[in-house]
């Protein structure tokens, strides 16, 4: 289990407050393939939710409600997708226009890619990849929900992905992580440093096999749902120092803290702090975006 009070060093004096506990509230996304956002509101309206709009995420809305919304028959039908908040902001930074050719490299289970889909109006490309067949089949399940008609799924180690020789413009690479942004009990008993080490070493090779598929002036946005400097800012200054890449400020809308540029007595390249946070909160997991160009 992770000592809390390394967090102390990220969010301030104020860290206690990121692990209060918290409101449930649930989060979705309209899905604009099948349905308008003004017709899901309406929706959610009839059925005396009370709603919230996402600021930075016009089809996004934060609910309260006391029935199970992934059983009503608007999710059933992919009339939205349930996806936290801070999930949503990697492919916005991506952006992604209609008629491109994207790749998403660890895409499992889908609410990017469909996200990715829905900013595309269902054209060009996204090829969405993952490692195994049960994670394949949760992918392929949304898609299908969702009525996205735009996607290739691939099965392949994101880390041999650079072997196919493909070259892409844009590419989202939410990597695997250990998820400790989610505040979830159970992962931040079981995190250790141990794992948070193996886990980086895993998102580096992800980066080097990204950065091989990614176009010259290409873009590669980054991000985990972890907390933990080792898998975020450790490995954007390794694909600074390492892989040649640049980071781009973000030019955000959403709340956020910078990303830091010192840890564990590692000084990480000052454009590190290009890389966001957003911390946990009643309304967001903790989540890392960084956004780099080759």
């Amino acid at each position: 289990m992770i000592d809390k009070e390394r967090y102390k060093k990220i969010f301030g004096e104020d860290f206690e407050k990121v692990f209060q506990q918290k409101d449930f509230f649930w989060q979705v996304r309209a899905n604009t393939l099948k349905a308008t956002v003004e017709n899901i509101e309406k929706r959610f309206k009839e059925k005396n939710y009370q709603i919230e709009r996402i600021p930075w995420m016009k089809e996004g809305f934060w609910i309260k409600a006391e029935e199970n919304l992934s059983k009503t028959i608007e999710h059933i039908l992919g009339y939205f997708f349930i996806q936290n908040s801070s999930s949503m902001i990697p492919p916005m930074i991506l952006d992604p226009k209609p008629g491109e050719i994207v790749l998403d490299l660890c895409a499992s289970p889908g609410g990017k890619t469909t996200q990715m889909a829905a900013a595309m109006q269902n054209t060009g490309l996204v090829i969405a990849n993952d490692i195994t067949y049960k994670r394949l089949k949760a992918l392929r399940g949304n898609l299908q929900r969702c009525g996205v008609l735009n996607s290739a799924v691939t099965k392949m180690f994101g880390e041999n992905f650079w072997k196919t020789e493909l070259k892409f413009s844009k590419i989202l690479l939410d990597a695997p992580c250990t998820g400790t942004g989610t505040l979830n009990p159970r992962i931040l008993q079981q995190t250790s440093l141990s794992s948070i080490r193996m886990l980086s070493k895993i998102q580096k090779r992800l980066l080097v096999s990204a950065g091989k598929c990614l176009e010259e002036s290409g873009t590669l946005t980054y991000s985990t749902c972890s907390l933990e400097p080792e898998e975020n800012e450790e490995n954007i200054d390794f694909a600074v120092k390492e892989l040649g890449m640049t980071t781009e400020k973000i030019e955000a809308n959403f709340p956020f803290i910078p990303a830091i540029t010192e840890w564990d007595g590692k000084r990480y390249d000052d454009s590190v702090a290009n890389g966001v946070r957003v911390a946990p909160s009643e309304k967001t997991e903790g989540f890392f975006i960084c956004r780099l160009t080759k």
